[in-house]
């Protein structure tokens, strides 16, 4: 079977990991994973094929697309995003065409999108099942019944079936999106899309690291790095007067989009025992070896904190409703304590630390997290029937 699979992120990368997850999955089939965002270095299976679009992103205010090339022009740009992909389908004629997102999102890409849904349906192009990809959470919407009567609509014309990437039982679509019982195609729960670290990681890793047993290991992230510098920055101020009764190591990961300038300042801060890095491709097992994880609260951050069962602090992010409803029901379920704008201070926070680190530990609550291989279960019965 050969899958086209589109995902195009315009801020962070949780889509494009998430996408990747399923990707891997699929592997007994030719996936052919279109992105258009910025370039992000990693290594893609054998069966997976990349087809790069020229590169949109958007800015911290969300204001508008513009080209991940400064020489060119949007029109420019989005003009050649539209020949490239109408012609990719026009002569890979795949059995499936998974969309990350869209209806639900990236309405500005309905430019390059909705063409190929109108000649699939209408036969100018192969029949195709066609299915959106979809996280737990829907970011609020400024005019909220537009807009979800537009995402009825077009799933309702164009769309087989709507895969959501979550486990009801944390939370259901139906929360931040109230007409699903008005979409006339399969509405299909996968579980969380979620990675699981190689046995004995943790263990290994910190004696790689040099970290003793009884030393207190603190791993902190930031998503793509985008809107990091408000946790990170007073976390290593937090870090620097944590009063406690063991060697603290401190490994800071900022995302690979942090701005340069605010990720020299972090990086100057490193000594032997606070480390700070862009990325890792060994992040499942830092959390695995860590006694406690402070991050932002995006989809694959808090899949990670569950999958490994590390004690958590989350800042949720505040630009949109996501992050903070996650984070709140982790906090519900004690797999997590949530960070407050209040708390982004260096003394606070250092309180917070020292509190969650002296928590008695939990058990993690019971999700499904096979959510890539249940998706590429699933993708497969409905195409080949």
């Amino acid at each position: 079977m050969r899958i086209i699979y589109y995902c195009q992120y315009i801020w962070g990368v949780g889509h494009f990991f998430r996408t990747l997850e399923i990707c891997r999955a699929l592997s007994e089939h030719e996936v052919i994973l279109v992105a258009g965002g910025p370039a992000v270095d990693v290594e893609l299976p054998d069966h997976v094929r990349p087809f790069r679009l020229p590169g949109l992103m958007t800015d911290r205010n969300y204001d508008g697309l513009f080209p991940t090339d400064a020489d060119r022009t949007l029109e420019e740009v989005c003009r050649e995003r539209k020949k490239l992909l109408y012609a990719l389908f026009d002569q890979q004629r795949p059995d499936a065409f998974i969309i990350e997102l869209y209806p639900f999102g990236r309405k500005a890409f309905r430019f390059e999108l909705d063409p190929i849904l109108t000649d699939i349906r209408s036969g100018r192009l192969q029949r195709t099942r066609v299915f959106c990809s979809l996280r737990d959470i829907l970011v609020e919407k400024s005019d909220p019944v537009a807009y979800e009567a537009r995402v009825v609509k077009t799933l309702n014309r164009f769309f087989d079936a709507v895969l959501i990437h979550a486990d009801p039982s944390l939370v259901a679509i139906d929360q931040t999106f109230t007409r699903i019982h008005d979409l006339q195609v399969p509405i299909v729960y996968t579980g969380y899309i979620a990675a699981r670290p190689p046995p004995e990681a943790g263990r290994s890793l910190r004696k790689q690291l040099g970290i003793g047993e009884s030393d207190l290991f603190v791993v902190a992230s930031a998503g793509s790095g985008k809107a990091g510098i408000v946790l990170l920055e007073p976390l290593l101020e937090a870090a620097a007067r944590l009063e406690i009764d063991h060697p603290l190591h401190l490994h800071v990961f900022t995302g690979p989009f942090m701005p340069e300038q605010e990720y020299q300042a972090l990086a100057s801060r490193t000594n032997e025992r606070v480390k700070v890095r862009r990325f890792t491709a060994r992040f499942l097992s830092y959390l695995t070896a860590a006694d406690l994880s402070v991050s932002m609260g995006g989809y694959n951050t808090s899949m990670n904190i569950l999958a490994t069962g590390v004690p958590a602090l989350i800042w949720p992010y505040p630009g949109d409703r996501e992050q903070g409803l996650r984070a709140a029901r982790l906090a519900q379920l004690g797999a997590a304590a949530v960070i407050r704008a209040q708390d982004l201070q260096p003394k606070p926070l250092a309180a917070l630390i020292r509190q969650r680190i002296n928590t008695p530990a939990q058990g993690s609550p019971r999700f499904d997290l096979d959510g890539a291989h249940n998706t590429a279960r699933w993708i497969r019965s409905a195409v080949t029937g």
